[in-house]
């Protein structure tokens, strides 16, 4: 999710069979790109959400974190808030005309007017803070552990937990959430799969294989330039996908794979 170092990184690749990504009989769908749309190649992003015809966005990076809502077609930033350069900007959601942004070590979330980004209030929580999504009653958070916790919209206060397991074993470093038809959509950070998650047991349902994608954004071969954005549009029954500082964004279709899983 962060800015990595290359032995970190080695370490995590190592241990994926042990965090359930690598196996299990969870089906497997490939992602088919529809469309393809321009991306700031510059941007960190660390959340993304679809609503009422423009894309919501959040970069990370202290000094350089920022939200946006920017026009699909164009890639063009049509409103921006930049928060105070000590923070390192993390995921975002929408809910009742507010928008919510998490901080990634600093334990403190912004609460903004989503039509003008002005800021109306603030709140804490403990721990690091990785992505948010929403499902229309609750706000639902990764930190970077198997845990996502379900929050009131109206107090932040936290209602319950779900750990995630993939093949019975816990699912660590998940990250950018959306919420799509009953289920939670989950980048694994430092891989190119979504984990598809039931969100009353945790359980990985399916994966989102998103190989090649990264090479047909034409990213850069920066180790931090990972998949990582999700976007649904509901009523276009449209699903996005993106990664960080890359150049593109896919509209993608699934695809399940004729070994079905593995």
């Amino acid at each position: 999710m962060k800015v990595v170092l290359r032995a970190a990184f080695a370490a995590l690749t190592g241990c994926l069979a042990l965090t359930g990504v690598a196996g299990g009989a969870i089906p497997v769908f490939e992602a088919r790109v529809v469309r393809v749309f321009p991306h700031d190649p510059q941007a960190f992003t660390e959340g993304l959400f679809y609503l009422n015809g423009a894309l919501y966005e959040s970069t990370g990076l202290e000094g350089r974190s920022e939200i946006r809502k920017e026009d699909l077609a164009t890639g063009k930033v049509l409103m921006r808030a930049r928060i105070a350069p000590q923070y390192f900007g993390e995921g975002i959601t929408a809910f009742d005309g507010r928008l919510f942004e998490l901080t990634w070590k600093n334990q403190v979330g912004f609460i903004y007017d989503l039509a003008t980004f002005r800021p109306v209030g603030q709140f804490a929580y403990p721990g690091e803070g990785w992505a948010l999504t929403e499902n229309g009653r609750e706000l639902i958070m990764s930190d970077g552990s198997p845990v996502l916790r379900f929050l009131a919209p109206a107090t932040l206060t936290e209602r319950r937990r779900v750990t995630v397991t993939a093949d019975g074993k816990p699912l660590d470093d998940i990250n950018e959430l959306e919420w799509v038809k009953g289920q939670i959509l989950a980048n694994v950070w430092m891989t190119d799969r979504i984990a598809r998650i039931d969100p009353q047991t945790g359980r990985v349902t399916g994966w989102i294989e998103l190989s090649g994608l990264k090479a047909l954004a034409g990213a850069s071969d920066n180790i931090d330039a990972v998949a990582n954005g999700i976007a649904y549009d509901a009523k276009g029954d449209r699903l996005f996908v993106t990664g960080k500082l890359w150049p593109k964004l896919f509209q993608i279709r699934l695809a399940r794979r004729p070994d079905a899983a593995r």
